[in-house]
């Protein structure tokens, strides 16, 4: 079958901001986020850009509309995969980027670029199979990779069948369906088939963009939006998304069996567990999170990732950037929750603030 291919919906905060919202034409904002940005009594009203990794745009979106109500500053944000958003802010096009996949210290050196967490979240395997209820069906990590090589080829595969005793698995192919565009989904999900699967790693490996050994029988889709969507039409398929996606387009997610030997569902815990390591040892914040050893831990956990540029060309600007994620840091934990995401730990935060010092503008001082 030939490669399909599904664009992305073009999300802007903004926008979306002016449309929904309270009677008075604001959005409404939670009984916390009912103050300027921090460390100021005054509105902010200047406008910032972003463009990068579908897997935090929830998140973005709703802090977006928050900020806009209680700072009067308005984010544009376009989820475009990580590895536009790295293009965008390697080209200084936007303010800020957006990856899921980090770029190493040196990377980052070699680029001029300062980079921070978010959030915690996770991708997980979803199904379009008659009967299969959400987080019924079991997978380990080995026959998802062999499901992607083309090596398990029908959902009542002898090997899918022992992990699944008394569910009925019809005698059907599987259609996966992967990313097309450069994607930090796709790096944590091929990272993690990686740590699993030998002969992933030597026939494929990790990156924003593979060459998928199943590409002439799958489809292909841009965005998480495009992976939701195709696994939602195509009877037998398996796809991969963010976890919230999943979640708001009613999917079927699958149980993984994690590094400790347990079988996991994803949920705020098992994302929570695989990231309570130490961040502060990792220049750049450059930690993947999945195949963590914790008992409860989510094999396929992630942290999402802003970049901005050492030396700012435009100084208000990317105060105001860092105003905003200052703000969500403070108002937009309970936001983050609702859309199953884990905020980050108040001490992570503060490691967070204290890199945002190495912003500055054209005179050495800190922006921020």
């Amino acid at each position: 079958m030939k490669i399909r291919t599904l664009s992305a919906f073009v999300i802007t905060a903004f926008v979306l901001a002016a449309c929904g919202g309270s009677n008075d034409g604001k959005p409404p904002v939670p009984p916390q986020q009912n103050g300027a940005a921090a460390g100021s009594n005054e509105k902010v009203g200047l406008d910032v850009t972003g463009a990068g990794a579908s897997f935090p745009q929830p998140i973005y979106v709703q802090w977006a509309q928050g900020y806009q109500a209680a700072a009067g500053g308005r984010v544009n944000y376009q989820s475009i995969g990580s590895s536009g958003g790295v293009k965008q802010i390697t080209a200084k096009t936007v303010d800020f980027g957006a990856s899921d996949s980090p770029l190493k210290a040196e990377e980052l050196e070699k680029q001029g670029l300062v980079q921070f967490p978010t959030v915690i979240g996770g991708v997980v395997p979803v199904v379009n199979v008659d009967g299969i209820k959400p987080g019924q069906l079991k997978l380990t990590g080995e026959v998802l990779a062999e499901i992607y090589l083309g090596t398990i080829k029908k959902w009542n595969d002898p090997k899918i069948a022992a992990l699944n005793e008394g569910v009925s698995l019809p005698d059907a192919p599987i259609t996966t369906v992967f990313r097309s565009d450069g994607s930090g989904t796709s790096f944590i999900f091929t990272t993690y088939l990686s740590q699993v699967s030998p002969a992933w790693k030597d026939k494929v490996g990790a990156a924003n963009t593979v060459k998928w050994p199943t590409a002439d029988s799958g489809a292909a889709g841009k965005g998480n939006e495009g992976v939701s969507t195709y696994v939602n039409r195509v009877k037998n398929s398996i796809g991969y998304v963010e976890y919230a996606y999943a979640k708001q387009n009613n999917m079927s997610h699958v149980q993984l069996k994690n590094k400790a030997g347990q079988f996991v569902q994803p949920s705020q815990e098992s994302f929570a567990a695989a990231a309570d390591v130490d961040w502060s040892k990792v220049p750049g914040f450059s930690l993947v999170l999945t195949d963590q050893p914790a008992e409860k831990a989510w094999p396929l956990a992630s942290a999402t990732f802003i970049l901005m540029h050492k030396k700012a060309d435009d100084a208000a600007k990317a105060k105001a950037a860092l105003s905003f994620f200052d703000w969500a840091y403070q108002n937009g934990d309970e936001a983050a929750a609702k859309l199953d995401y884990v905020p980050l730990p108040a001490n992570v935060k503060d490691l967070v603030r204290s890199e945002w010092k190495k912003i500055t503008d054209a005179n050495g001082a800190a922006v921020f």
